[in-house]
């Protein structure tokens, strides 16, 4: 089997150490891998397959060679070293969401519009954590009876943030324990024992740009301007899986059971639904794992073609790395690296 040089962007933080964990573990067809990361982070040593790698600062001459580059450092840096990374000849898959809404480039969870892949012209972008798991739930219902409308309620995990948000929910809960004053720095407010309907942004329409993302990022996915998505994001006192309250209009009547039915074949998820021994998603068993779980799923009592379902996931390995790393091995498999431009 051929294999591939690999540059990953970001390899000191959370979702970068996935991607090398995720690599591992899937026996992806590594050549060679270069660990990337800022200046400040230059020196650090990391592992990949039990050999010591030196984390190098990224620049312009960082891409020359490479195969694929798995991006997860912001914005403003995918923006910067991206296009430079697809001259070099490299195809960037990047986490952040600099590139998520432009036309030219794809928009991917492989499970729903793999096609879209082979449109790349050096860089595909990654959806967000919380649009990716509820779309790969969605979507196989979707096939089977079209969604007019998805109505979502989010309950996130402070490592959507990063790193120094875990340190922090872990800081403010043992102050709260002790009974000593709380001073927030990385949200508006405390997190620990509490939950803040704000991620991101607030934007004009009031709401934030976590939330608008979600609809936007939903119709681009599904090739379905139609659709009807309203979001409400929340942060929660929680380490890692992220968890959502959807509930979805179909253009026709659909059952429970039906759902199951479809759910339980589909790709990339664990169908966890019996309520009568309270077996349902939960966040602390999702973290660490690859597939998105679902359950409660019901009937919506106000409308006779919706239905109300619970959706949990690991925001940082299914929701960020994993799904890039898929994206790559589905670009091997189908030879559409070269693709494009």
């Amino acid at each position: 089997m051929k294999a591939y040089k690999v540059a990953i962007v970001g390899a000191t933080g959370m979702v970068g150490q996935e991607f090398i964990k995720i690599l591992e573990q899937r026996n992806f067809p590594v050549e060679s891998i270069d660990l990337l990361a800022s200046d400040r982070s230059a020196g650090k040593k990391l592992y990949f397959n039990h050999r010591e790698i030196g984390v190098k600062e990224t620049t312009p001459e960082s891409f020359k060679g490479m195969d694929i580059a798995l991006f997860s450092a912001g914005a403003d840096i995918s923006r910067y070293f991206s296009p430079i990374a697809a001259q070099s000849g490299a195809v960037v898959i990047d986490n952040s969401a600099a590139f998520r809404m432009d036309p030219k480039i794809p928009l991917v969870i492989p499970e729903i519009n793999v096609e879209d892949i082979k449109k790349h012209r050096g860089i595909i972008a990654n959806p967000n954590c919380s649009t990716i798991q509820m779309l790969v739930a969605l979507y196989p219902l979707h096939r089977a009876n079209p969604i007019k409308r998805i109505i979502v309620s989010t309950y996130q995990s402070v490592s959507g943030t990063g790193i120094t948000a875990i340190d922090e929910l872990t800081t403010q809960a043992r102050q709260i324990l002790n009974g000593q004053t709380v001073i927030p720095h990385v949200y508006p407010h405390q997190i620990a024992f509490n939950v803040l309907p704000e991620i991101d942004v607030f934007l004009d329409n009031a709401y934030t740009k976590e939330e608008w993302k979600m609809v936007e990022e939903t119709r681009k996915i599904m090739h379905d301007d139609d659709i009807a998505v309203s979001a409400t994001c929340v942060r929660v006192p929680v380490f890692i899986g992220h968890s959502e309250a959807v509930n979805v209009e179909f253009t026709n009547p659909m059952s429970p059971d039906e759902a199951r039915r479809i759910l339980v074949q589909a790709p990339g998820i664990k169908l966890i639904d019996d309520p009568s021994i309270s077996l349902y998603p939960q966040a602390y068993s999702a973290a660490g794992t690859d597939e998105v779980y679902v359950g409660r799923i019901r009937t919506d009592v106000s409308h006779s073609n919706s239905l109300v379902m619970w959706i949990v996931a690991d925001n940082i390995r299914k929701g960020a790395a994993l799904n890039a790393v898929q994206i790559a091995e589905e670009m091997i498999k189908r030879d559409w690296l070269h693709i494009g431009g």
